[in-house]
């Protein structure tokens, strides 16, 4: 038997299930503060990893107590993890903006 062939194109994204490409724009997904807080985040982190470095010494067959600095176990700790906050914070951040609102009349006192 002759099979019979269709003229008409087919939508082969219904076909797949898929929807349909639109040619809307989608707003960016960060603004231009979220990389400003990102930027500051990650500056945060780098002071944190320079406090972090450092300590050794010169001979490795003598012990060196540089090691258990102040500045490596507690400041360095808190400044990486102040940045790690700092980025959270800066990928969460929706700024709202105000809705334009209709001047509705206040009632006047009597």
């Amino acid at each position: 038997m002759a099979q019979i062939i269709s003229t008409k194109t087919e939508n082969k994204t219904a076909q797949y299930g898929r929807k349909p490409k639109t040619t809307a724009q989608r707003p960016p997904l960060f603004r231009k503060m979220n990389y400003i807080l990102m930027g500051v985040g990650a500056i945060i982190l780098f002071a944190g990893y320079i406090a972090l470095s450092g300590g050794a010494s010169e001979d490795p067959n003598q012990f060196s107590e540089a090691i258990f600095d102040t500045r490596r176990l507690v400041v360095a700790p808190i400044l990486i993890l102040l940045g790690l906050v700092a980025e959270i914070f800066a990928i969460m951040y929706h700024p709202c903006r105000k809705a334009e609102s209709k001047e509705t009349p206040e009632p006047k006192a009597e």
